[in-house]
């Protein structure tokens, strides 16, 4: 490996744990301006969710797995990092947009807010959970740029967790909005504009 190549490879490896740190510091201090909550689904909702979710991102994250879930499925080069990392930091800023454009209404729950709104502005044009679009793409980056079985089957794993999520998102909504909701959801995809 040229000198080069090295330093490529070692800025694109960087650059995907910054982007998860990023995204971690960013969540929390926007977490700390939201709208007060009016209505808050169970621990054992909430849970539903949460589990399969940090159980992915636990695979995803962990480098010691034993085969065969260590098995290199997509061949580390300076290509696979480099394609790894852009699609991490395009995912990342797909998810600032979306928490940013969402404000106040965002929760890491599945709540409604007091005031909420029906957000349908900025990425919410292209996707309904344009934040779990986004996350599913950093996780896929991370995923290329590993490229061991782990990794794969961890977007299998935080893709459940998102599609239980929104779908009890997509409830509430429905409730909250019975007239605005289903016609959004007819002109707008869930999660892959213009797929799913």
């Amino acid at each position: 490996m040229t000198g080069r190549i090295f330093i490529m490879v070692a800025i694109a490896n960087h650059l995907i744990v910054a982007c998860w740190i990023t995204f971690l510091v960013y969540w929390f201090i926007s977490a700390q301006r939201v709208k007060p909550v009016a209505e808050k689904q169970s621990l054992s909702s909430a849970q539903a969710h949460r589990i399969p979710v940090g159980l992915g991102w636990w695979m995803l994250i962990y480098w010691r797995f034993p085969p065969p879930l260590n098995q290199e499925l997509i061949p580390r080069s300076h290509w696979t990092l480099l394609i790894g990392a852009a699609i991490c930091v395009y995912g990342l800023w797909v998810t600032i947009w979306a928490r940013r454009t969402l404000a106040g209404n965002w929760s890491s729950d599945v709540t409604f807010k007091q005031g909420h709104e029906l957000v349908r502005t900025g990425p919410y044009r292209f996707a309904r959970h344009p934040i779990y679009t986004g996350l599913l793409m950093m996780c896929l980056g991370t995923a290329i740029a590993n490229g061991q079985l782990h990794c794969c089957l961890a977007i299998a794993v935080v893709t459940v967790g998102f599609w239980i999520k929104l779908s009890q998102e997509e409830r509430l909504l429905l409730r909250h909005f019975p007239d605005d909701y289903p016609t959004y959801q007819k002109q707008v995809k869930a999660l892959v504009p213009f797929i799913l």
